[in-house]
């Protein structure tokens, strides 16, 4: 069966990262996906491998997206201001795609080339804006595990409402980056 005129992977991506924006990724099935589009069901399976082959795609996408953001977010930028300014960037991104960020975080094989290479390039662009502070390799490991999980775990509770108190959040969010940057300034560097 030939694919439907019109229906594209990329078309299919847009709607599915629209429904997960807004009704969380776990609301993202192939029949409302297929409704959304005005298609039936099967039709999609001619783009995407299943609900796991559309969940990969989406994955990538955010993936892609995401570094995508931060590399602008650093360019030009060092140090304290490069990690202020992707970690701003992630927020933001978390923020504008709740649905499609969950989907980053898509591992459900851990051999899939794409996603690991996808990764792997935001884990370097970290590194190479975390080696302007003369960290040892273990240094840059704990420090790269650390900013991840303030960015992961900020970005989350938010997105679950876990920030009740009438204070602003994204205050909150600055002093947490500028005392995460203090800390690395009193790691000894490499050459201690």
């Amino acid at each position: 069966m030939p694919p439907r005129t019109g229906l594209t992977l990329q078309s299919i991506l847009q709607a599915a990262t629209a429904l997960a924006d807004e009704h969380g990724l776990n609301e993202v099935t192939l029949t409302i996906l297929a409704q959304k589009l005005g298609v039936r069901s099967p039709s999609l399976y001619n783009h995407v491998n299943g609900l796991p082959g559309l969940r990969r795609e989406m994955a990538l996408a955010g993936l892609h997206q995401l570094k995508d953001t931060l590399m602008r977010a650093a360019v030009g930028r060092s140090e304290d201001k490069a990690i202020r300014e992707m970690s701003r960037a992630y927020l933001e991104f978390a923020r504008a795609h709740p649905g499609l960020y969950e989907a980053t975080l898509y591992t459900s094989d851990i051999d899939d080339t794409e996603i690991n290479e996808i990764k792997n390039q935001t884990l370097e662009l970290f590194i190479q804006v975390l080696t302007g502070f003369d960290l040892s390799d273990e240094a840059l490991i704990h420090a790269i595990r650390g900013l991840r999980s303030v960015l992961h775990g900020f970005s989350s509770l938010e997105r679950i409402g876990g920030f009740g108190l009438n204070v602003d959040i994204d205050q909150s969010f600055e002093l947490i980056i500028n005392t995460f940057l203090q800390g690395l300034h009193t790691v000894p560097s490499n050459h201690n």
